[in-house]
């Protein structure tokens, strides 16, 4: 590939899988606080968003808002920078669904032979 192509720095900031699953929430969401995204992630470990939240603050994709009051606060919301990942994302999720049916039709579509052939039927 050609040197000023930056498709490996786009796929680094949505590296993983979570990062993009976060960045739905909070589109979707708007600001969120960790618990909250603890409970919309319940696969999560607390440790690996942590990380994942992190990662996305260095890339100023999201920014992080500490309150200081008892007990703390901690907001995430996605910042105008980040702003600009949501037709990466839109467009992703608009590819997962037609390939999510391309799947099913061609699942849909093998000859009965193949098919049954796992079943030992075929040569019957």
């Amino acid at each position: 590939m050609e040197e000023n192509c930056q498709v490996e720095t786009g796929l680094e900031i949505l590296a993983g899988k979570w990062k993009p699953i976060i960045l739905f929430h909070l589109f979707s969401n708007g600001t969120m606080r960790f618990s909250e995204l603890q409970r919309a992630l319940p696969e999560i470990t607390k440790k690996m968003l942590t990380s994942q939240l992190r990662e996305l603050e260095t890339q100023d994709i999201i920014h992080r808002e500490v309150y200081r009051q008892i007990p703390p606060k901690v907001e995430y919301s996605i910042t105008e920078h980040g702003q600009n990942i949501l037709p990466v994302l839109q467009a992703i999720n608009v590819w997962g669904q037609a390939h999510v049916k391309h799947l099913a039709k061609l699942r849909s579509e093998e000859p009965a032979d193949r098919m049954m052939a796992g079943t030992g039927a075929a040569g019957k």
